[in-house]
C-alpha cells in the first residue's frame, strides 16, 4: 500500500535564491494512512516548515509531496491544523471558533447555513469529549490556556479531516494540562483513526502519543533516524522501557546536534 503522506528529496530554501535560507534538504518521509507520526529535532531544524509543505500552504524547491495519492500543489481542504497558540477569535464563542472551518471549508462551506444545526450538535459534541461540555457559549477571554487548546483541537476536526497536522500543541502549557490532553488526542485518534504529524520538542510526548517517532538533523533539516514506538496503550512514562526509548530518542539528538 503506498503512504499516505510521501514527502520525497524534498529540499526548501525562503527566499528562493542561493542567498536565501535553506531549511530542508533532501527530506524523505513516508506515512502510512491512520498512522500518528512524531517529528522530533533541534530547534530551528525546518519541523515546521515541513508541515507547511505537507498541508500545501508551502511548495518545496526541489523534490515532491504527495497526500493520498495526489501531489500537493495548493493548501489542501483534507487537512486540520493545531498550534502552539490556540488563535481563538475574541470575539466569538467557543462553539463558533469550533464551527469556523465549516464556513470556509468545502463541501461544508456551501450548505453551513442549512445544516447548521446538524453542525452546532457535532461541534457540541466534540466539545463534551475534551471536557468543555458547559463552556461552549464561553469566549476565549473566559478559559484558561489548557480550555482554550481543548477548543482549538475541537475546531482541527470539527469538518473531520483525513490528515491532522500539529505543530507544538501543548508545548505552551503546564506539565500536568500538557499530560491531560495527550490522552485526550489519543482518544480522539483511537476514536476517528485519521493520520496525524504531530512536531514536537518533547521526547516523552512523541514516545506517549506517536507509533513512529522521526528525528531531524540540525538546519538544514532532513530525516536521520526513525524509531517505532512498540508499546501498548495508553501508555506508562514511567514505565522501564518507555524511559529506555525516551532516552535512546535524547541520544540520537545529542549526536545530531553535534554533528
Amino acid at each position: 500500500m503506498p503512504p499516505f503522506v510521501d514527502v520525497s528529496d524534498v529540499t526548501l530554501t525562503y527566499g528562493g535564491t542561493a542567498s536565501g535560507t535553506l531549511a530542508l534538504e533532501h527530506t524523505t518521509l513516508q506515512i502510512q494512512k491512520g498512522e500518528f507520526a512524531a517529528v522530533v529535532g533541534p530547534s530551528g531544524c525546518g519541523k515546521s516548515t515541513l508541515l507547511k509543505l505537507v498541508s500545501g500552504l508551502q511548495l518545496p524547491s526541489h523534490g515532491g509531496v504527495i497526500v493520498n495519492g495526489h501531489e500537493v500543489s495548493r493548501p489542501l481542504s483534507i487537512v486540520g491544523m493545531a498550534f502552539q497558540n490556540p488563535i481563538m477569535l475574541p470575539w466569538r464563542t467557543t462553539l463558533d471558533n469550533v464551527l469556523l472551518p465549516l464556513e470556509i471549508v468545502e463541501p461544508h462551506a456551501s450548505r453551513f447555513r442549512t445544516r447548521r444545526a446538524e453542525y452546532e450538535a457535532q461541534a457540541r459534541e466534540l466539545l463534551k469529549i475534551v471536557g468543555l461540555d458547559g463552556f461552549a457559549d464561553h469566549y476565549p477571554w473566559q478559559l484558561s490556556g489548557g480550555m482554550q487548546q481543548r477548543a482549538s483541537l475541537c475546531r482541527s476536526l470539527i469538518h473531520e479531516p483525513e490528515l491532522l497536522l500539529l505543530d507544538e500543541p501543548f508545548g505552551a502549557l503546564d506539565a500536568f494540562t500538557r499530560e491531560e490532553l495527550w490522552v485526550v488526542l489519543q482518544q480522539l485518534w483511537e476514536r476517528h483513526k485519521f493520520t496525524v504529524i504531530l512536531v514536537t520538542h518533547d521526547l516523552t510526548e512523541s514516545v506517549f502519543l506517536a507509533d513512529t517517532v522521526h528525528v531531524s538533523s540540525k538546519r538544514p533539516g532532513r530525516i536521520v533516524a526513525s524509531q517505532k514506538v512498540d508499546l501498548s496503550r495508553p501508555r506508562d512514562i514511567y514505565a522501564a522501557e518507555f524511559v529506555s526509548l525516551v532516552r535512546a530518542l535524547k541520544s540520537e539528538i545529542v549526536e545530531v546536534r553535534a554533528a
